[in-house]
């Protein structure tokens, strides 16, 4: 059994500050940040990246000015023909550029689109079938997938699926209530799961003694398009918790369980704060959202 946290530490999470207001308060009539054009380029202080940020903060989908912004990419970053999300906005036909969408944004732009309320738009619904229809699991054997959305982006798809797109995508479907997951759904997240395992989370699946990148073993918060150990648990955890049962998931836990402080805290070790539109926290110091994930990751596994 791993040590409880104290009711100071459990007190101290439930202090933290959201500076949703801060974010808010840079965002132009249009519903965007910084150019309606830089939507995704402008890191991270583009609308898709502040979007996720809210997401992640838990500001309220019913508030005026983040149901602009949900509309804001749905009017420009979505593709309309497939659901998935685009890096541009294609300017004669409106919408995303099809030849743009990619896995990871497409998940990070679900997640928080679920998580403001709209997993009844039919927008929405289309971007779950664009990850139910296209996102792979694939680990370096076989031949590369091919046809559309395939033939680009060899880092997304290619023989060994991008990990974070991956993540992201299940991250996506993590949002969705249990009960209200389709068979394809429910599919995919097998097949996710099942493939994040096989990596023991972080490793090679192919070379279990290496280390797949060693930033996902420093945890962050929020993360953007990229990921690391503690988000990969969280997400497994809200998918199914058994699947942090499973004896592959047990090096991560002991990661994570390993970098609580004498107080039961977590340090945030990574940031793009300087990169934020407003910082989010202080590296180097005790995270009250890296504590939070990493206390509910622990629960989940049984710890």
């Amino acid at each position: 059994m791993e040590r409880q946290p104290s009711q100071a530490t459990l007190e101290w999470i439930q202090e933290r500050e959201a500076p949703v207001e801060a974010i808010l308060a840079e965002q132009l009539p249009d519903g965007h940040w910084v150019r309606r054009d830089q939507f995704y380029t402008a890191k991270y202080r583009g609308t898709v990246w502040n979007l996720v940020i809210l997401a992640e903060l838990g500001a309220d989908g019913a508030d005026p000015r983040v149901r602009a912004a949900c509309e804001a990419v749905l009017r420009d970053a979505q593709d309309p023909d497939s659901g998935g999300f685009s890096q541009h906005r294609g300017k004669r036909a409106g919408g995303g550029l099809p030849s743009e969408v990619i896995p990871c944004l497409t998940g990070n732009m679900v997640f928080s689109l679920v998580r403001f309320g709209m997993l009844d738009d039919p927008r929405v619904r289309r971007a779950l079938d664009w990850i139910t229809r296209y996102q792979r699991f694939d680990d370096g054997e076989g031949e590369a997938p091919s046809g559309e959305p395939y033939d680009r982006y060899e880092m997304c798809w290619g023989r060994h699926t991008c990990h974070m797109g991956a993540v992201k995508a299940l991250k996506a479907l993590a949002e969705v209530p249990a009960e209200r997951r389709t068979p394809a759904m429910q599919a995919t997240i097998s097949a996710g799961a099942e493939y994040l395992l096989r990596h023991h989370i972080f490793k090679r699946s192919h070379d279990l003694a290496k280390v797949s990148k060693p930033g996902w073993r420093r945890f962050s918060f929020p993360l953007m398009y990229q990921t690391d150990v503690l988000e990969i648990l969280w997400i497994l955890a809200r998918l199914e918790p058994a699947y942090l049962r499973d004896e592959r998931a047990r090096e991560a836990l002991d990661l994570v369980a390993s970098k609580a402080d004498a107080e039961g805290r977590w340090t945030l070790q990574q940031t793009f704060n300087d990169r934020f539109v407003v910082p989010i926290e202080t590296k180097g110091e005790p995270s009250r959202w890296v504590t939070l994930r990493a206390l509910e990751v622990l629960r989940a596994a049984g710890r």
